[in-house]
C-alpha cells in the first residue's frame, strides 16, 4: 500500500490535500478503506457545515461496521463528492482518487500543523 508524498495524513486514518486558494480535499486512505471492508454507504457532512479538526462529521458504513469519519482540520464544508454518495465503493477502489468525501475551506497554514503526518510518518504510525 503506498500513501502518496503529496499529501498530509491523520492517526484516525483521513488523508489531506494540499490548501489550494484556501480549499482542501478529505478522503480516508486505502489502509482505513482495508479495514472497514467493502463502504456500503457514506453519510458526508452537509455543505456549509462548520467541522473542527478531530470532530466527528459523518459516517461511513460496511459490510463489517459503521465507523465515524473525522474531520483532518477546523474549516467549512464547500462541496461534497456525490459519487461517493451514488457510489459508496469509490471509497474502497479509489481512495485516494474519485473516493475523496469533501472539500473544505481552511487556512493554508493547516498544512504545517504538527497534528497532520506525512506520508513516510503515517505509513510508519499505520504498519506499526
Amino acid at each position: 500500500m503506498s500513501n502518496p508524498e503529496h499529501l498530509r495524513y491523520t492517526r484516525d486514518h483521513e488523508w489531506l490535500s494540499k490548501p489550494a486558494d484556501g480549499v482542501a480535499t478529505v478522503g480516508i486512505t486505502e489502509y482505513a478503506a482495508g479495514k472497514l471492508g467493502d463502504v456500503v454507504y457514506a453519510q458526508l457532512p452537509e455543505v456549509g457545515t462548520p467541522v473542527t479538526a478531530g470532530g466527528a462529521c459523518g459516517e461511513l458504513e460496511s459490510t463489517k461496521a459503521i465507523s465515524d469519519l473525522f474531520s483532518p482540520v477546523d474549516g467549512e464544508v464547500i462541496e461534497v463528492n456525490q459519487a461517493v454518495v451514488d457510489d459508496p465503493e469509490l471509497v474502497n477502489s479509489a481512495s485516494f482518487e474519485g473516493g475523496w468525501l469533501f472539500k473544505v475551506r481552511v487556512d493554508d497554514a493547516v498544512w504545517d500543523s504538527a497534528d497532520l503526518l506525512s506520508a513516510e510518518e503515517y505509513t510508519a504510525f499505520s504498519e506499526g
